[in-house]
């Protein structure tokens, strides 16, 4: 699972690492992006675009939005097989890029946070699905989720699940929205991803979103 992320780069930094051609907002460091929340994407609409999408995938099918479960992660294993996402896969693909992402490990009755990042510092980007939910009023809310796989290395021993990153090779690709190859779209899935992250024990504050500035990930020393 991801439920926390951060976002901090300068909108001509993402220019340039993604390729964007179009922007569509304003962009400011966030420390301690959580559900619910608008958030930097990157679609394909004639060519890359970078907007927000709030974070909560809401299925188009879905009548009453009070009741209904916003979604913030996918398992890539089974997504397709899932009749909430199948037309979101099939052309309603985006990147979520990212400096790093938290998740926390059980050690004995304490919830410990780590730092998960790329040991280059550099940006990178989830691999997301949106989809736009239109209320019978008018409403429309255009919202994604973050695709999630089963972990490996470093990151199996602080949790069982990681957001899917993507190589870069295969950013224009899974953006395509007229690439509806669900084989190939599966095969990125499975094998155009990053599995091995850098890790390392943050404090405690990232625990509350009141708190998001870069002390959310500077690194402390194990068990404090």
């Amino acid at each position: 699972m991801c439920g926390r992320f951060t976002q901090y780069n300068s909108i001509s930094t993402l220019k340039e690492a993604f390729g964007i051609k179009t922007i569509t907002c304003e962009a400011k460091p966030s420390y301690n992006i959580a559900p619910a929340q608008d958030i930097l994407t990157i679609i394909f609409h004639e060519e890359k675009r970078l907007g927000k999408l709030n974070w909560g995938f809401i299925p188009s099918w879905v009548k009453n939005l009070s009741k209904a479960q916003r979604i913030i992660n996918a398992r890539s294993e089974t997504i397709w097989e899932k009749p909430s996402f199948q037309k979101a896969f099939k052309s309603r693909r985006c990147l979520i890029p990212v400096n790093g992402f938290y998740e926390w490990e059980e050690i004995g009755k304490q919830k410990q946070p780590f730092y998960c990042t790329l040991p280059s510092k550099e940006p990178f980007a989830f691999a997301g699905l949106w989809e736009t939910w239109k209320g019978k009023d008018g409403t429309k809310i255009h919202a994604c989720l973050i695709i999630t796989a089963e972990s490996s290395g470093s990151m199996s021993k602080i949790h069982n699940r990681i957001p899917v990153i993507l190589t870069s090779d295969t950013h224009d690709e899974w953006l395509n929205p007229e690439n509806h190859d669900v084989k190939k779209l599966n095969e990125i899935l499975k094998d155009g991803c990053i599995r091995e992250v850098e890790t390392y024990p943050v404090a405690k504050l990232v625990n509350s979103l009141r708190n998001n500035s870069p002390k959310c990930i500077e690194q402390i020393p194990q068990g404090l």
